[in-house]
């Protein structure tokens, strides 16, 4: 993601200046610019900011085996009902719906099916493997009832992966607010939440990775409210003998998917943005792009040869 070049190194009789502050969260790269009349309270926002991302992070993380998610699925299978909290119970009312408008596509039970795709494993997991995995997976297989959740099935594990970040994003940006900083724009990993657009009213710009190449940018697109989201395939990607596997699975069958490269979404926040992209990517590229024109939210999507298609212009 990248600043608006006029805006950022110019000092106007408002005494703006734009901030930077990068750091490493939720599995990568991420950074949070602002513009403030002084470098303090820039500095009180970013570190708002980024206490939250890490809240969310040490309790949602699924790579973790110590922390709230991961005791919360060291229950399943024990028959026992766990009350939980609105801010979870909010995220799985949300996985719920996904998981309703995407035809059970979107299961945050699905991380053992994913887990077996994932790009570093370098190879095709066997069949006794998905079968295997399949059978902790299923969100029809969860009793949820607000503000009470079973999970029946030992070894069933939850994965907020898939809006986690955006919702982090989010609430970064409202922290930042929140502290007085009304100009910025959150980047998580190329997720992005607008803080506000730039003080003189112009626009971020977000360059778009060209899947083929994520080194270079393939798009740069305006945004100076609510948040921009990319699903794809091209970084956890599982190629063998020149066949390209997505670490996006259906769990139905325990396959990747077959979709676009990628998906960029524009909403009133990142979570929306990031779910519409997600969708779109799980239903494939007919019924994802479809499901995209009816949303009449502002989108990009690049096939598997590269070719740019939606609503946004490539520029």
């Amino acid at each position: 993601m990248q600043d608006s070049t006029s805006v950022s190194t110019s000092v106007d009789t408002t005494h703006m200046r734009l901030y930077r502050f990068a750091f490493s969260s939720m599995g990568c790269p991420c950074e949070i610019q602002l513009e403030a009349e002084e470098e303090a309270l820039a500095t009180r926002a970013f570190e708002s900011a980024s206490a939250e991302i890490e809240r969310l992070d040490d309790k949602y993380s699924h790579y973790r085996s110590d922390n709230w998610l991961a005791r919360l699925c060291a229950g399943a299978g024990s028959g026992h009902a766990v009350d939980i909290d609105d801010e979870t119970a909010n995220l799985l009312d949300f996985a719920a719906t996904l998981h309703e408008q995407s035809g059970g596509l979107f299961d945050i039970t699905a991380a053992a099916l994913t887990r077996l795709w994932d790009g570093r494993r370098g190879r095709i997991p066997l069949n006794h493997e998905i079968e295997s995995a399949r059978a902790r997976v299923g969100w029809s297989r969860l009793e949820w009832r607000r503000p009470r959740l079973r999970m029946p099935v030992a070894g069933m594990r939850l994965d907020f992966g898939g809006i986690v970040k955006e919702y982090a994003a989010d609430r970064a940006a409202e922290c930042c607010r929140a502290a007085g900083v009304a100009h910025g724009v959150v980047d998580l990993g190329g997720d992005l939440a607008v803080v506000g657009a730039h003080h003189d009213g112009k626009p971020w710009f977000a360059g778009i990775k060209m899947p083929s190449d994520p080194r270079r940018a393939c798009a740069n697109i305006e945004i100076s409210r609510g948040g921009l989201a990319t699903s794809g395939d091209y970084e956890r990607v599982l190629v063998i003998a020149g066949k390209r596997y997505s670490h996006i699975v259906d769990p139905n069958n325990g396959w990747p998917i077959e979709s676009f490269a990628s998906v960029s979404v524009i909403a009133d926040s990142c979570l929306v943005a990031g779910a519409a992209s997600t969708l779109a990517m799980m239903l494939g590229v007919r019924e994802g792009a479809a499901y995209l024109h009816g949303l009449a939210l502002p989108h990009l999507c690049i096939d598997q040869a590269g070719r740019p298609s939606g609503s946004i212009a490539v520029g």
